[in-house]
């Protein structure tokens, strides 16, 4: 018990130096005005800089370990290491604008219009929908919006601290669970190693790289607990598990689904380990059952565990489903982009991610058989394929499993067996060559730099919309003249005098500019495209319904079909102007297309709203219109 307490604290420490770390470098970034990334090199050049310093430490940390010296001093350093190179990673090339990755567009926007919702409040809602729970996993946003809150920011605004604050905790506690399994110095290398790939794959979408970064290790903790029976390890597999169903439905299902081949492969193995012709068949049987059983108890009991866990989150959506509520329209599976249609091969692209995977892949196939570490990567590489085929073979049937996002995880995993394959190809030179491991040190330093210093021309286009977006504040953070949204706050402020100072939040808003619910917690009348709409919205249902208000030709008419409607109707309208009326600009699914969404406008004769029942104020290129 002592242990695991121990290893508790080490967690609970990590984490709490991560937080400190990464806030600290937030604040120091922004005291300072950079030059947009995008049109200059002093973002990069300083990002290199904090990288080899943060890589130096960890340097200086390795080598505390292998001399045995200042050994209190190694644990806090790797993790100031670790979580100051994920921080300036991502911090720095965003240094001269407030917004995260990919900016409020896109994926991104119904991104930032959840943790807007949960920031305004800590209730589980759903992110557009007025009345639902939510069905995109809430956990990664409530934790964000509980720092929102507590730092006095809107949650856009809180969007890019706190997914750098998050990546950088998951690599201090990645850090603290590999020292715990192997020694120091190849935890940190291993950690390393994993968090470059993570940051350069999969830091758009900041809750993902968090469970990317804590799968490597906590898939070797849930093989332990499957093969020894550990309850710790159980609980721990099963507390994993549980906490990624809350942040992430399509990694919860790959890390799942691995669990399942574990515990397969275990059966599988004793089965046959217990086969003894001296033995009568009976008593040979009876064992094999036993172990199988045994297996099987043990995933089970992680399985609870996990779903007690999920149920913080999902419980309010299920018991929604199990009431039979209405639900149609969502199409969440329905897109299948070029990398969904083929099968990752990170391993054979020529370059250095590309040595280090394959050396991964070949130590893998290697010591599948004797090293625990190959097993649990070996059966998660042949799980990740598996669901990519799967999803691919679900096309026959119209939808998919969205495999495209399983090539970082499968990136990341054969990164990791690929520290261990060149750490043995180094101890092979040293028994060859000699004391060579000064050289080695260097090489691997060297080629660790250079991966790191591509990372932000490897995320340029992400990086370059998070300055040409038009933030909150209606700023575009290179300098150049601001979008339509810089309205916003003018459009907002009429709402509030308008409604008589109705809460936001209890205000529904039809509008096809998504990025206005992103900014502020109005509720919306519909959502950005089916494939972000929670299915008890019936996405479908409500994009007929606008298209026959959009034919009303008098308020009565109009008026009554918003009265009759089965959802809370809106009493807000943002409109665009156009020479044929009020357009809003909706979109449907197309699938299997690529894209998998088509554009199309409906238009609202404008006279329906000459009415006295309607308030109609144009700024910019909107109408707003507010029913009394």
């Amino acid at each position: 018990m002592p242990k695991h307490l121990s290893a508790i604290g080490n967690l609970i420490g990590a984490a709490i130096v991560a937080l400190v770390v990464a806030g600290a470098g937030l604040a120091v970034i922004a005291r300072v005005e950079w030059p947009a990334f995008n049109s200059s090199n002093v973002e990069t050049a300083l990002t290199t800089t904090g990288q080899v310093v943060a890589i130096a430490l960890l340097l200086v940390a390795v080598v505390l370990s292998r001399v045995g010296k200042a050994v209190w001093a190694i644990k806090p350093l790797s993790w100031v290491g670790i979580s100051a190179f994920a921080a300036v990673t991502l911090a720095m090339p965003l240094g001269a604008t407030k917004l995260y990755l990919f900016g409020i567009s896109v994926d991104q926007q119904f991104r930032t219009e959840y943790l807007t919702r949960l920031t305004n409040s800590p209730r589980l809602a759903d992110m557009t929908y007025a009345d639902l729970p939510p069905y995109y996993p809430a956990g990664w946003f409530w934790l964000g919006g509980r720092y929102a809150s507590l730092t006095g920011q809107p949650g856009w605004e809180a969007f890019k601290p706190w997914a750098i604050i998050s990546i950088a905790v998951a690599a201090a506690i990645a850090m603290a669970l590999w020292q715990r399994m192997i020694r120091t110095d190849r935890a940190i290398a291993v950690t390393l190693a994993s968090t470059i790939l993570t940051l350069m794959y999969v830091s758009p979408e900041p809750y993902a790289a968090v469970l990317v970064i804590l799968g490597a290790p906590m898939l070797i903790t849930i093989l332990h607990g499957l093969r020894s029976g550990s309850r710790p390890a159980i609980v721990a597999g099963g507390l994993f598990l549980g906490v990624s169903a809350t942040f992430y439905t399509l990694y919860t299902g790959l890390y799942a689904l691995t669990a399942v081949l574990m515990a397969v492969y275990l059966a599988a193995s004793a089965w046959f380990g217990l086969s003894n012709k001296t033995t009568h068949r009976s008593t040979v049987r009876s064992r094999r059952w036993r172990a199988v059983l045994i297996h099987g108890a043990r995933l089970a009991a992680m399985a609870v565990v996990a779903g007690l866990v999920a149920l913080i989150v999902w419980a309010p959506y299920l018991w929604a489903r199990l009431q039979n509520k209405p639900a149609s329209g969502g199409t969440a599976e329905h897109y299948l982009p070029s990398s969904g249609a083929v099968l990752p091969t990170p391993m054979l692209h020529w370059s250095l991610v590309g040595a280090l995977t394959m050396v991964g892949l070949a130590w893998i196939v290697l010591r599948f058989r004797t090293r625990t570490v190959a097993l649990t990567f070996g059966i998660t590489v042949v799980s990740i394929y598996l669901f990519c085929l799967l999803s691919m073979a679900l096309t026959a049937v119209g939808t998919t499993l969205l495999s495209f996002r399983m090539e970082p995880v499968l990136v990341v995993v054969l990164g990791v067996a690929g520290v261990y394959g060149f750490a043995e190809l180094a101890t092979l030179a040293v028994r060859r060559f000699g004391d060579v491991r000064t050289v080695v040190g260097v090489l691997a330093a060297g080629a660790a730099i250079a991966v790191a210093q591509s990372i932000p021309g490897h995320l340029a286009s992400e990086i370059t919309v998070a300055y040409t977006d038009t933030d909150g504040y209606g700023v575009r953070a290179d300098q150049r003249p601001p979008g339509a949204q810089a309205y916003f706050p003018e459009i907002s402020a009429a709402i509030g005098e308008q409604t008589g100072g109705r809460p936001q939040d209890d205000v529904v808003v039809l509008t096809a500019d998504y990025g206005f619910l992103s900014i502020y917690p109005y509720l919306g009348f519909q959502g950005l495209t089916s494939h972000y709409a929670n299915p008890l919205a019936e996405f479908d249902k409500r994009a007929a319904t606008i298209e026959t208000w959009s034919q009303a030709q008098t308020a009565d008419s109009l008026i009554e079909q918003l009265d009759a409607t089965p959802w809370r109707p809106p009493t807000v309208f943002l409109f665009r102007y156009s020479p044929q009326g009020y357009d809003l600009r909706l979109a449907e699914d197309v699938y299997p297309n690529d894209p998998n969404v088509r554009r199309y406008t409906v238009t609202f004769n404008q006279n329906v709203f000459d009415d006295p029942r309607f308030t109609v104020t144009t700024i910019g290129p909107f109408v707003l219109v507010v029913r009394k």
